[in-house]
């Protein structure tokens, strides 16, 4: 896939966020590469201070950081409406990190 193609997808997954989320991310990009350095199945990464985590202290830092790897996320998928659907649920999953939950939190819902 292109990778315009694909930074649309992942434009429209951010769009289809519920608003209520959106509103609520600060001081974060959401930026795509082509694979991760040294975990070859890594789908998306979280980079920085959950925002639970975030008092009067906060200020003045770089922005947090969701990854999504795209060559990772073509593997996994044999058609574009596959990449859409794990674009969108690795963001989700990606943004359920940055508002603090843990890698148990988001399987345990994941299962519901």
């Amino acid at each position: 896939m292109e990778s315009a193609r694909f930074a649309e997808l992942v434009r429209e997954a951010l769009d289809a966020l519920p608003a209520v989320f959106r509103k609520k991310l600060k001081n974060i990009q959401v930026v795509v590469e082509e694979e991760p350095i040294q975990q070859t199945s890594l789908l998306g990464l979280y980079q920085g201070v959950p925002f639970k985590y975030r008092g009067v202290w906060y200020g003045n830092v770089l922005p947090d950081k969701i990854t999504l790897f795209k060559k990772n996320i073509e593997r996994v998928s044999h058609t574009e409406e596959e990449v859409r659907q794990w674009v969108g649920k690795v963001l989700i999953h990606e943004v359920g990190h940055y508002f603090g939950l843990s890698e148990a939190d988001l399987r345990r819902l994941d299962e519901q």
